[in-house]
């Protein structure tokens, strides 16, 4: 497939459109000092003791922080002021603002672990959240690419990277392949260095949950990728010394956002296709592993799942399309 100059111009003007949402619908949070130097003394806890991943980390204190914005705005700023009345109502209002069932029993979690840390601590008198009931989570077939709106994706970026050879089409062409390639986590994208590639076997290491280190196979499109953005593209946007592969525009290790925002930009280019982030390609990239043959087994170690339980969804969504594929083909369905 071959995309003209008009539809690169297009899809540039949806992707600064996309930008300025983003920017705009981005809140800002405020907290006291008192709360502030809490979560500081929390993410030392988080790192130093229980030694998460940053991921992790980041997901805990951004919960906190929406928590502790809302209890500020609510008059009840401090730490100590915080009841389990008002976390529930916190969650409420995450509720009715469309939160998904699994990012409301993470924010339970993260509310429970922080109390019980700051009740050990002295910051809290009591640790009101330990009755705190999480709702139960569901699972749900995720949402996937099929093969070729993976290939039209994957086309249009190869178009704007020829077409218009800088830094920024080169990265993005690369990480998307990459993403594509190996169903790796954004997480873990972002942790690659240099040196986690090894372009003669065509293999990256990557360090996932828990610090699990396991070796992930990649392609010869994402080998080209990655070959010309090396060469042509990330040399350019380094600022100071840094093994990070990929970086961001101001010339530090690119962040789950920015990695984030240029996948949602990127799936512009198949109109068809699902909105989705990073965790969509990964979805896909499982998907289309399976249908082409892959054993349970072998997805499971590529994606990094400590449960074949986590891997056994994939083989849902497979038999799902198989069926919507039967439905719409076969004249006595």
């Amino acid at each position: 497939m071959i995309v003209g100059a008009p539809f690169c111009s297009r899809l540039l003007d949806l992707r600064n459109t996309f930008r300025d949402r983003v920017d705009m619908e981005r809140p800002e949070l405020e907290v006291t000092a008192n709360f502030a130097r809490a979560l500081d003394a929390f993410r030392s806890f988080l790192v130093d003791e229980r030694n998460l991943a940053e991921n992790t980390v980041r997901a805990y204190l951004n919960d906190l922080e929406t928590l502790g914005d809302y209890a500020h705005k609510e008059g009840k700023g401090d730490p100590n002021e915080l009841s389990l009345a008002l976390v529930r109502s916190w969650l409420a209002t995450m509720q009715l603002g469309g939160a998904a069932r699994t990012s409301m029993a993470r924010r339970a979690s993260s509310v429970r672990v922080f109390t019980g840390w700051a009740h050990r601590r002295g910051v809290i008198e009591s640790d009101f959240a330990v009755t705190l009931v999480s709702p139960k989570s569901h699972r749900t077939l995720p949402g996937v690419l099929n093969r070729g709106q993976a290939n039209e994706v994957l086309d249009a970026l190869d178009s704007a990277a020829n077409e218009d050879e800088t830094p920024l089409t080169l990265r993005d062409r690369a990480i998307v392949e990459v993403l594509y390639a190996t169903g790796i986590r954004v997480s873990e994208l972002c942790g690659l260095n240099l040196e986690s590639l090894n372009f003669d076997r065509r293999t990256l290491q990557v360090i996932g949950k828990g610090n699990k280190e396991r070796t992930v196979p990649f392609g010869d499109p994402a080998r080209l990728a990655l070959e010309s953005w090396i060469a042509r593209g990330r040399d350019s946007m380094i600022k100071e010394r840094s093994r990070a592969l990929f970086v961001g525009v101001k010339g530090k290790r690119i962040d789950p956002r920015t990695v984030r925002t240029l996948v949602h930009e990127a799936l512009l280019a198949s109109p068809g296709a699902p909105d989705m982030g990073p965790h969509g390609l990964r979805h896909s990239a499982a998907t289309h592993l399976l249908e082409g043959g892959a054993d349970l087994r072998t997805v499971q170690e590529i994606l990094g799942h400590a449960s074949l339980g986590t891997t056994q969804i994939y083989t849902h969504v497979s038999i799902d399309r198989l069926k919507e594929a039967f439905k719409n083909a076969h004249p006595r369905a």
